[in-house]
């Protein structure tokens, strides 16, 4: 016990303050993830959002981690206060180089937490990048991309962006564009589409589905079939009436055309 209690060379720590700092350390991690596990379970009996619940267990878990290793800075007998005074220099001379990203996204994190533009689970598309809301942080947002890639955005860069929010209404528009050759029976053309529609288990009846004509192209005229699904049933309605509308006009004779191009060759008169 003597030579633990003997300080190292060159510095006034013994070797009981490092291990007693350490295990300081070790169960004050420990103790932090039992807490903020137990307070998020508590949450989730609340009607709060999982967003929410998330973005103040991320909080908690920050704080509980700062007083954690401040303990084990005491236990090295640094005096804790000296320690406090020291950070808030540092952070005043960050702020003072005009680095307030910190404080920004802190703050954005909360106004996101609090407004919820989205919610956990979410498909959004944020800053150019889609994805599924993963969780919010204290400093950044997290996207998961369709081939599971993480996403990490900073929170001011979430809430200084348009957001688009492909999930949050319970009913979406399923829009399919396809082109007919000039020349077609166009009411027959929209019969068609529109039997495909109606006859497919999952494209809802109200709002009813609808056929337009968007345009009239080089080369077709212009087609758009509009179904309303259940915001879940998006992808495969659209996938099913993309095949459907291609097979319908096939069976029926009905000219999807291509693309064409007309080059006409003149002779030049010889000299």
């Amino acid at each position: 016990m003597v030579i633990l209690d003997k300080p190292l060379p060159y510095v006034e720590i013994t070797p009981l303050q490092i291990i007693t700092a350490v295990i300081v350390l070790i169960v004050g991690f420990v103790v932090a993830k039992i807490i903020v596990a137990s307070f998020k379970r508590g949450l989730q009996k609340t009607k709060l959002p999982g967003l929410v619940i998330e973005f103040l267990a991320r909080f908690l878990s920050a704080l509980l981690y700062v007083v954690v290793i401040l303990l084990a800075v005491r236990a090295l007998g640094v005096n804790v206060g000296s320690v406090v005074l020291g950070l808030s220099a540092v952070i005043g001379l960050i702020l003072g180089f005009g680095m307030q990203d910190t404080l920004t996204n802190l703050a954005a994190g909360v106004w996101l937490a609090a407004l919820r533009p989205f919610d956990k689970g979410d498909v959004v598309t944020i800053a150019g990048q889609t994805g599924k809301v993963e969780a919010v942080g204290v400093m950044s947002t997290e996207l998961l991309t369709a081939d599971n890639v993480l996403i990490t955005i900073p929170n001011k860069l979430v809430w200084g962006n348009v957001i688009t929010n492909y999930t949050r209404m319970p009913t979406r528009r399923v829009d399919v564009n396809v082109g007919v050759a000039y020349g077609t029976d166009l009411d027959k053309a929209i019969k068609v589409a529109m039997d495909l529609m109606k006859n497919h288990p999952k494209v809802l009846k109200e709002p009813e589905p609808a056929v337009v004509i968007t345009g009239l192209g080089d080369s077709s005229i212009n087609l758009q079939l509009r179904a309303w699904a259940k915001t879940e049933d998006y992808w495969a309605v659209k996938g099913d009436l993309t095949k459907g509308i291609y097979e319908a006009y096939r069976r029926e004779d009905i000219e999807i055309p291509f693309p064409q191009m007309d080059v006409h060759i003149k002779e030049m008169p010889k000299l």
